[in-house]
């Protein structure tokens, strides 16, 4: 079996979603100095999935004459408030920066050597922007509290520090390998085994449930905010293209060498006791309820995994579309009608997408071709029998209670991991 290792840990770069990417964060009470410590320490914990990648000490390279500790001269921030900063240079005496890795709204992730700790991290730096700041320390105060009842491996990155610098607040991450999405990317889009999304999907459940225990809400589930632990994979024949023409794809496919994963990107969770009353989770993978304005709670994350499970399943996002009024009608092509009681109850808004107590479809349509992005969508069961040889049936009951449409009866977290398509039982079913 030919072996292959990759190192990447990338971030959202899907040119048909909006840019709310991986790592994306939410007051800060620090005031900021130049090169000034100002950060809370964490234990440096040690993951049940397998030590961390350590290389050797970077602490003698040197940049134009720069002392191999010392602060670089000070530069003033980009037009937008990101960090400048030269490979090689250092985040306080402690980390030394040795590539950029992911960038988005909130500012940019580097990857950096921990002189202390001798191991790679990486580092989320965020704009020197005040609405980012602000959002930056609620993120600490989520890390700090999944942290501290997370004594069993909950599945959630791990933060190890974090620091104010030069009036960016920098939180320090363990590093991690790349996001289910650019797995998928890099097979071509080609489906995961089910018995891989079996486990992925266990892992992903895991840490809802812990993050639901904590009442706490996610909002954010998407294939790009769940990480491998570890960047090796290896690769495999790929059968089904084996004796095709090569135009139609290569004949390896990549699997993993462990489906160890992580949940990021805390930063727009919710208390359950907030408002819940705006748009949250990226569009592919946002709940009925949240699109008709009925408000959200723990169930909107739900929703999410069995979007993501589809997507791992058949190497598409299942609802590919920017607008709301096609959402819906690519929901009710998949899954079948919306209830009346929710379509009734939608906030004015979304009201417009709503005539004669049935969803205004395809009268309301903005185009012919919305109406054909619609009508070559398959039923949900069609779609699970085209892409899984085995346990299609367990899957497809676990999809169905995971995307009911009515949140109260969506099945939460610890009753999903109950599924026989989890347990191998096939009694009860839900």
């Amino acid at each position: 079996m030919e072996m292959d290792y990759a190192s990447e840990f990338s971030m959202d770069r899907r040119p048909r979603k909006r840019p709310k990417l991986a790592w994306d964060l939410p007051q800060t009470h620090s005031k900021a100095h130049s090169g000034m410590y100002c950060g809370q320490e964490f234990a440096n914990v040690t993951t049940s999935y397998g030590t961390l990648r350590v290389l050797p000490d970077h602490g003698g390279l040197s940049i134009n004459g720069l002392a191999e500790k010392g602060s670089p001269q000070w530069r003033d921030d980009d037009k937008d408030g990101h960090y400048v900063f030269a490979l090689g240079e250092n985040l306080t005496s402690r980390y030394k920066i040795l590539r950029k890795i992911g960038e988005g709204t909130f500012g940019q992730v580097l990857e950096c050597w921990d002189r202390e700790m001798r191991e790679l991290v990486a580092i989320k730096v965020v704009r020197s922007v005040k609405k980012y700041r602000e959002a930056a320390m609620l993120e600490v105060d989520v890390l700090q509290l999944l942290g501290k009842y997370d004594r069993n491996g909950s599945r959630c990155v791990q933060i190890r520090n974090w620091f104010d610098y030069r009036n960016h607040i920098c939180i320090v991450f363990e590093m991690l390998g790349p996001s289910l999405y650019d797995f998928l990317r890099k097979n071509n889009y080609r489906p995961f085994p089910v018995d891989l999304v079996r486990e992925l999907g266990r892992q992903l459940l895991e840490c809802v449930a812990f993050v639901h225990d904590l009442r706490l809400i996610h909002t954010d589930l998407k294939p790009e905010n769940i990480l491998f632990i570890s960047p090796e994979y290896v690769k495999v024949p790929d059968y089904k293209v084996m004796f095709r023409s090569p135009r139609e794809g290569t004949s390896y496919k990549r699997l993993p060498k462990s489906s160890a994963i992580k949940v990021i990107d805390f930063g727009s969770t919710a208390y359950e006791h907030q408002d819940h009353n705006y748009i949250v989770s990226t569009r592919h993978y946002r709940a009925p309820e949240v699109i008709l304005g009925l408000g959200w709670s723990f169930p909107c994350d739900i929703w999410s995994v069995g979007c993501i499970l589809v997507e791992l399943c058949s190497g598409e996002a299942l609802f590919q579309t920017h607008e709301n009024l096609e959402h819906l009608a690519m929901m009710e092509r998949v899954l079948g009608p919306i209830p009346q009681h929710m379509l009734k109850r939608a906030d004015r808004p979304a009201e417009k997408y709503v005539r004669r107590g049935r969803l205004n479809w395809p009268e309301g349509a903005v185009s012919r071709e919305s109406i054909k992005a619609v009508l070559k969508l398959p039923r949900l069961p069609n779609l699970v029998m085209q892409h899984v040889d085995h346990s299609a049936g367990d899957l497809l009951d676990l999809l169905q209670g995971l995307l009911r449409f009515d949140p109260i009866s969506r099945l939460k977290a610890h009753e999903a991991l109950r599924h026989p398509f989890f347990t191998g039982e096939h009694y009860p079913r839900f």
